[in-house]
């Protein structure tokens, strides 16, 4: 079921990001979990686009449904809600989804990782922990630019005044230069030795969750230091923006052709080696479902009849995939007689 939802506010974050803050719906309200996401569909100039969000706001502390958007290269619908979303406007979205949430558990410490835009599912986190326990500490470790293009900077240094003794943020800015007179704000990237350094700190580390959001570097520097820290991985949550493709997977990959039958219609459809069939499909105006286009969600998810696809780049394992059963998202076609029923 889709929610067609009102913008009662458009909020300025930052010179590249703003905050669209919902209304629920009067009926039946939207419930969600602290660092899911929200899908929005939108057509623009008569091609249907749908992208996830993950929601700023957290249930029982905010008013409003809210989701952060910044402004990105190339990017159609980001550039979109930053230009042309305005108070009034109704836009559909999808039920909430996503897995990258919080899980209660004995950890007493919680650290939540993020760069850039990626602050906006952890932001979510960070407000349900603060405002419902009192015994966890939050560990807040931030990579930006500068302190202007901090999202939620203002919003961050509050919680540091409400929760003194609950929450520890560290900003990384990359900017050349760093006022020396801001301990809390530390030069450079967020790599495996900062990380490292940051994990010697704790000295209950054994006993702590990681919510990482942000680049693949960022992963891969937080992970690794972890592991170096003799860390258990089951504690380590990631959220991921995007497919990761070696290039290694593509090798026994060429362009084929294939068929799709989807409500009831038939379509003859090109995939050229490199592409999903999924991203194929939507270039050839196929508007097939789909929501996160990283292999997480099963929006995608279709029959395979006949032929032989190959899934890539999906960075969990998926147990819940009958046979037969693959994500359009991340597949490609292995021979020239594949047949996909959605």
């Amino acid at each position: 079921m889709n929610y067609t939802l009102k913008v009662v506010k458009v909020k300025k974050e930052t010179s590249d990001t703003i905050t669209l803050c919902f209304k629920q719906p009067g009926l039946k309200k939207i419930k969600y979990l602290p660092g899911q996401y929200l899908t929005l569909i939108f057509r623009i100039n008569g091609r249907r686009y749908i992208r996830p969000y993950s929601f700023s706001s957290c249930p029982g502390v905010d008013e409003f449904l809210e989701i952060t958007v910044k402004r990105m290269l190339n990017g159609v619908v980001s550039n979109h809600i930053n230009d042309a979303v305005k108070e009034g406007d109704s836009i559909e979205v999808l039920p909430p989804m996503g897995d990258f949430i919080y899980e209660s558990g004995d950890s007493k410490n919680i650290y939540l990782w993020g760069v850039g835009s990626g602050i906006t599912p952890l932001i979510s986190i960070m407000k349900f922990i603060l405002t419902t326990s009192n015994s966890i500490v939050v560990n807040l470790i931030y990579g930006n630019r500068s302190h202007e293009s901090t999202i939620f900077a203002d919003l961050i240094s509050d919680f540091q005044i409400n929760y003194p003794t609950k929450l520890t943020v560290r900003h990384f800015h990359t900017k050349f230069v760093i006022d020396r007179t801001n301990p809390s704000v530390i030069q450079g990237r967020i790599d495996f030795q900062k990380a490292s350094r940051i994990l010697s700190e704790d000295e209950d580390i054994q006993n702590s969750a990681h919510y990482v959001c942000g680049p693949a570097g960022l992963k891969e520097s937080v992970k690794n230091a972890l592991i170096a820290k003799g860390v258990e991985l089951e504690n380590f949550y990631s959220e991921d923006f995007e497919l990761v493709k070696n290039p290694e997977d593509f090798k026994d990959i060429k362009t084929q052709n294939l068929a799709i039958s989807f409500n009831g219609m038939h379509f003859d459809l090109e995939v050229a080696k490199g592409r999903s069939i999924l991203e194929a499909a939507l270039e050839s105006n196929i508007e097939l479902p789909y929501s996160c286009q990283t292999g997480n969600c099963s929006t995608c998810k279709a029959k395979v009849l006949a032929g032989e696809v190959k899934m890539i780049g999906l960075s969990k394992e998926r147990n819940d995939l009958s046979e037969g059963e693959f994500l359009l998202c991340c597949s490609h076609p292995l021979t020239e007689n594949v047949y996909i029923e959605l």
